[in-house]
């Protein structure tokens, strides 16, 4: 706990230039079809570029570069980059350069960042702890619930 808490204030001490959006899914209130690995995993960071891109892209957006961690199993990895890809050439400009990379994240500081930040986002939701959340709170510019106003839950 106290190298999380250390790693916590590093990030903290660091915050400028940093933000963090969050897609939240209450997997319970997935549809059985969407669940499904072959969809769910492909999909979700669709969402999450839909909800996020529109509010960054400026006329002064030469390219967009979406970085991943490495999915160890090739044909996860080829559904999730197809499915980012996608997602780019709907929404991008005409011409707008893009790419999609994967990087270990023992070896990108930015996916080990990126992992604590998802870390004390998903305390919050799922056990109420805030310690951590609340040291990110000011480059917390979102967090989209995707299921938030759906009522069934599936399991």
């Amino acid at each position: 706990m106290r190298v999380r808490r250390r790693v916590f204030e590093l990030i903290a001490a660091h915050l400028d230039g940093l933000r963090i959006d969050s897609l939240t899914v209450e997997k319970p209130k997935t549809g059985p079809a969407l669940r499904e690995d072959r969809r769910f995993y492909p999909e979700m960071p669709g969402y999450l570029l839909k909800y996020v891109l529109p509010k960054e892209l400026n006329g002064d957006t030469e390219e967009v570069i979406v970085i991943t961690d490495a999915i160890p199993v090739q044909k996860k990895r080829r559904a999730i980059e197809k499915a980012i890809r996608r997602t780019l050439a709907e929404m991008l400009p005409a011409g707008m350069r893009y790419r999609v990379l994967h990087h270990q994240s023992r070896s990108h500081y930015g996916l080990q960042v990126a992992d604590y930040c998802c870390w004390a986002v998903f305390r919050k939701w799922q056990r109420g702890e805030t310690e951590h959340y609340d040291r990110i709170r000011p480059v917390l510019r979102s967090e989209f619930d995707i299921f938030l106003s759906g009522t069934r839950y599936y399991y």
